[in-house]
């Protein structure tokens, strides 16, 4: 379903998707969306809703947050793990008193929607899946956007709640988090209106912003996306998701187990890292790319030490990227990045080899908060 919006002058579709990448200007975007003056298209995006008196007990015991007392209004983020406690989908999840709002990645909200369904039971539930009907745009608070996307029938407001650790949460990063000034709300608005919206852009009310701002404004806040960052392999712990979408204290939920075992006597197996990229080749890496330890990736057979999930060019601190690294990696190892490396054919690589340094997002000690006796050997 192409969005209006993407018929806005100078905007160039993302690949793959029916919103737009970017309209002209990249960098001036990111400015613009971070001060609250720019609109970002997530039309691409789904949006799914569950209705009935049982709602927010049936969520709540099937994901990770404590949703049980989320009051009408309040925003909450929410994972649903498979049984190994790998990520299967991450929810923005908002109740209006009579409905909880669901949003989604892209092509989340069908397979979501079916299993929820198939979740049912006896609970007084019922499950929508309401994207060809409602999309999402967001904006940070302080400037023209948010005013307007109020004033073009939003029917619901979600708030991002990644500026501070939540009830139940931690947090593994140390000290002053990037995110902290982190504003996003997601408006969820009728597919009707969005031509009319369109036309307040064109004329001047407010600006729009592609996804590449959006990418580069998350990857300096060290905010994961389900859909840029996370594999098949993924557990919230290696993402320091733990801080808005776990609540470490609640009752049974699927994949539980190994997220208190990773967090209580265990580490993860991988860690998330912001890699300040060497802007003297003028490239960024592509999304898949492997990383090697400075100075090994000209030998034989270099091994791997992570990959990039993403990359982008920030207004203020040039060429970023997020990598899962391996969990042993020193912290203060210098790293390589082949530009157009991404593992498939070691023999094909492409690209220029970028310098970066690392930013520890979850440190090479997180987990094993518990102090556990050892037992004496007979």
């Amino acid at each position: 379903m192409v969005s209006p919006l993407l018929s806005l002058p100078a905007a160039i579709a993302a690949d793959g998707l029916e919103v737009a990448a970017h309209y002209g200007s990249p960098l001036p975007e990111q400015r613009a969306l971070e001060s609250g003056n720019a609109i970002l298209d997530l039309s691409h995006r789904g949006i799914i809703t569950v209705g009935g008196d049982d709602r927010l007990r049936w969520l709540h015991s099937m994901t990770s947050q404590d949703l049980v007392s989320l009051r009408p209004g309040e925003s909450a983020e929410t994972l649903l793990l498979d049984p190994n406690g790998r990520i299967e989908h991450a929810i923005r999840i908002v109740d209006d008193g009579e409905r909880a709002w669901l949003l989604v990645d892209e092509g989340s909200a069908g397979p979501l929607a079916e299993f929820l369904l198939r979740m049912r039971f006896a609970m007084r539930v019922e499950v929508n899946d309401v994207s060809d009907q409602y999309a999402a745009m967001l904006a940070f608070d302080g400037g023209t956007a948010v005013p307007v996307l109020r004033a073009a029938d939003s029917v619901i407001e979600w708030h991002d709640p990644w500026a501070a650790v939540q009830r139940g949460g931690t947090q593994y990063a140390i000290g002053e988090h990037p995110g902290s000034a982190w504003s996003a709300t997601q408006s969820v608005l009728p597919r009707s209106v969005l031509p009319r919206l369109a036309g307040r852009i064109v004329n001047g009310d407010t600006q729009a912003a592609g996804l590449l701002a959006l990418d580069a404004l998350e990857i300096r806040a060290w905010r994961p996306s389900l859909t840029g960052d996370a594999d098949d392999r993924a557990i919230p712990n290696e993402f320091d998701w733990l801080r808005t979408a776990v609540h470490l204290n609640k009752g049974c939920y699927r994949g539980q187990e190994t997220v208190a075992k990773v967090h209580n006597i265990g580490h993860p197996p991988r860690r998330l890292a912001l890699l300040h990229l060497d802007g003297a080749a003028g490239e960024l890496p592509i999304s898949g790319a492997l990383v090697y330890r400075s100075g090994e990736s000209g030998e034989e057979k270099p091994r791997p030490v992570g990959r990039i999930t993403r990359a982008a060019r920030h207004y203020e601190w040039g060429g970023i990227a997020l990598a899962l690294l391996k969990r042993a990696l020193p912290a203060d190892a210098l790293l390589e990045v082949r530009g157009g490396e991404t593992g498939a054919d070691p023999d094909s690589r492409t690209g220029e080899t970028i310098a970066a340094s690392q930013e520890a997002i979850v440190p090479t000690d997180a987990g094993a908060t518990r102090d556990l006796p050892k037992l004496k050997r007979l």
